[in-house]
């Protein structure tokens, strides 16, 4: 009797058995883990740019081309074109103010990002990152998010320094927002060339020259100097089509004056653009070196 009961405990034991929850299964359904998957590249990404946040904050050295960048092109431009184009520095400081604002977001990602993501790629921190269970691209958004830093601190320096020379916001504070967002935009947008570029060549001061030579044409190809009438007809050609010549129309009618909606909305487009075609390239680029 004792021996048949010890042998039907394992029987009743197999015939009903413990339900073992599958992992993440949190409802009847079994998707409660999926708003977590969903939305792991984000966590993951935000996580990996304030790592960047913490970079920048223990060596404040990295931030000088944003704080001395905006401060040299504007007394450049103004006191050495100034009387040539306009006929006065302050006639010419509203003019030129909004293209160095386009331009110093564009630099200020674009010539650092780069350089960022080399470095780590070399030094094998991004080794690490492939080994950790996180989304392949979140490093290279981590680093990109983290570099909004050099954005705010840019135009906080351009702007400063533009009201010490003279130069008014001739619309409203939400405008200047505005025209703040849309160069930013246009530069994070951009900042995935950078991060192509990062991740493909292997120097870094290679990375720094072909990043340069890139952005100058775009930067400077564009009638934030002088108006384009003046300028050859190939020249003119090339402002035309320039997607930053938009983004200095742009700025200059939301800040001083004049056609806003329409190369706002071309500007818009440019960086979704560059956003879509660049981003998933580096991010290949990436998967493959690493």
């Amino acid at each position: 009797m004792t021996d048949t009961n010890r042998t039907a405990h394992p029987r009743a034991a197999d015939a009903n058995p413990v339900p073992v929850s599958a992992p993440g299964a949190g409802s009847d359904s079994g998707g409660a883990g999926r708003p977590r998957r969903r939305y792991r590249l984000a966590r993951h990404s935000l996580l990996l740019a304030g790592r960047s946040l913490t970079k920048t904050r223990r060596n404040p050295g990295v931030l000088s081309d944003a704080l001395f960048m905006p401060i040299l092109f504007l007394l450049l431009f103004v006191y050495l074109f100034g009387g040539a184009v306009s006929g006065s520095t302050h006639s010419y400081l509203q003019y030129v103010f909004p293209g160095v604002l386009v331009m110093t977001m564009l630099l200020a990602g674009m010539l650092a990002t780069g350089l960022s993501i080399n470095t780590d790629i070399k030094k094998g921190v991004f080794d690490r990152f492939r080994s950790l269970p996180i989304g392949r691209s979140a490093p290279l958004v981590g680093i990109v998010l983290g570099d909004v830093i050099r954005y705010v601190v840019a135009a906080a320096v351009l702007f400063a320094t533009g009201y010490l020379m003279g130069f008014r916001v001739q619309t409203d504070a939400a405008s200047a927002l505005a025209a703040v967002g849309l160069a930013t935009a246009l530069g994070f947008a951009m900042g995935w060339i950078n991060v192509l570029i990062g991740v493909l060549i292997r120097e870094e001061v290679i990375v720094q020259t072909v990043a340069f030579l890139g952005i100058f044409p775009l930067a400077f190809g564009t009638d934030m100097v002088v108006p384009a009438d003046t300028m050859p007809g190939w020249l003119r050609a090339w402002v035309e089509v320039n997607p930053v010549s938009d983004a200095v129309e742009a700025a200059r009618g939301l800040l001083v004056g004049g056609p806003v909606a329409g190369p706002a909305t071309a500007t818009l487009l440019w960086s979704a653009g560059f956003l879509a075609v660049f981003c998933p390239l580096a991010v290949a680029a990436y998967r493959r070196r690493s």
